[in-house]
């Protein structure tokens, strides 16, 4: 069987999900898997279509993957005698599948492999167990990403960044997709774009990546509202499929301040806070923030979208947020001024900051923060 793409990952795209997993994880060695998944799917009966027989499930997984849970899952893993793990959803049932294989062979705590504490040279792939994802949402782009994110017991969300993470397989299978909700639809689309945007954004030079974010972004815009109208319309679908792993593939090249400030925020204790969501409300303010350092980009990525000038961009995008029906505030999410005061300087740490075009400050993150409530 001849991947799709090989970049890193060997992706399976448009293929029906049952005819391509079991032989996919045969070729890996996968006798024994553990499928991580949250409870919506279990209840929609996707794990019926996947033509694999499994006793080990942990289908907990909520919408921010938390330690307690890896550790959770984890267990579920070792009493079954489990040889890999095929995490199925969206990004947060694949990143949970990511950190459960790294937690096989790599002692806890969690915040010891976080890419800001130098994290990276303390994993070993070669302790680690074969991870296959499968996308059920257009938008994380996790599916072929190096990093996992998760809120560690210190109650921090910080990803964990290794060549050692990424899956290696994806079986990406539109029709997993049309299940999805409206809004969900909406947010994971919204994921996607932001993913585009900021990695074509990011001053690190990999014109191959650029030019699959530019591909990405297109689809990704062409497609939303469709996707998000008619669920049923298979073909809007495997686009947005395909913008999410348009995404994912540009990760190498970084992001910028968009995923700093909803990183940050994804911490927040008083209700879980989808990524896509705030990605959305953050978009405009963070693309008028930086104007100045990248117009050059943002002209080109306004040409492509059929605009006549950057300045647009913000006012367009989030004119689309408003369209899809998405909150477009903060304060429509239930966060106030005052829950906003910790962040600045964590969104400001988070390692996303370093590959946004304008250089960044506390005070900044802070302006931003508060533009967009």
């Amino acid at each position: 069987m001849t991947p799709t793409l090989n970049y890193v990952t060997s992706v399976f795209f448009d293929v029906r999900v049952k005819d391509v997993l079991p032989e996919v994880m045969s070729g890996l060695g996968i006798s024994r898997p553990m499928l991580i998944t949250d409870p919506g799917l279990k209840d929609l009966g996707i794990l019926d279509r996947l033509g694999v027989d499994v006793e080990a499930v942990y289908d907990q997984v909520q919408t921010n993957p938390t330690e307690a849970s890896a550790m959770a899952a984890l267990a579920v893993y070792v009493d079954n005698g489990c040889d890999g793990c095929v995490g199925i959803g969206g990004g947060s049932s694949m990143d949970l599948a990511k950190v459960v294989a790294l937690l096989v062979g790599h002692n806890p705590p969690l915040c010891q492999y976080a890419f800001i504490h130098g994290g990276v040279k303390k994993i070993n792939p070669s302790l680690m167990p074969p991870v296959v994802a499968v996308p059920t949402t257009a938008g994380s782009g996790s599916e072929v990403g190096r990093a996992a994110l998760v809120s560690l017991d210190t109650g921090d969300k910080l990803a964990l960044i290794s060549s050692a993470l990424v899956p290696k397989a994806a079986v990406c299978d539109p029709d997993l997709t049309l299940s999805m909700p409206v809004g969900l639809t909406a947010a994971t689309g919204m994921d996607a774009i932001s993913h585009c945007i900021e990695t074509y954004c990011s001053p690190r030079f990999n014109p191959i990546a650029e030019s699959i974010a530019i591909d990405g972004l297109v689809r990704g815009w062409k497609n939303i509202r469709k996707a998000t109208a008619d669920g049923t319309d298979r073909n809007a679908r495997r686009e947005m499929l395909m913008a999410a792993l348009a995404g994912g593939l540009t990760f190498q090249k970084g992001l910028g301040a968009v995923h700093s400030l909803s990183h940050a925020l994804g911490a927040f204790v008083k209700k879980p806070l989808h990524h896509g969501a705030l990605n959305a409300i953050f978009l405009p303010h963070v693309v008028r923030f930086n104007l100045k350092d990248c117009r050059q980009k943002l002209q080109i990525i306004a040409g492509r979208l059929h605009l006549d000038s950057a300045d647009e961009l913000p006012d367009v995008l989030a004119e689309l947020v408003l369209e899809l029906g998405l909150p477009t505030c903060l304060k429509e999410l239930g966060v106030t001024a005052e829950d906003l005061q910790p962040f600045a300087a964590k969104a400001l740490a988070d390692h996303c900051s370093a590959t946004n075009p304008r250089a960044m400050s506390i005070d900044d993150c802070m302006m931003l923060y508060d533009a967009a409530l």
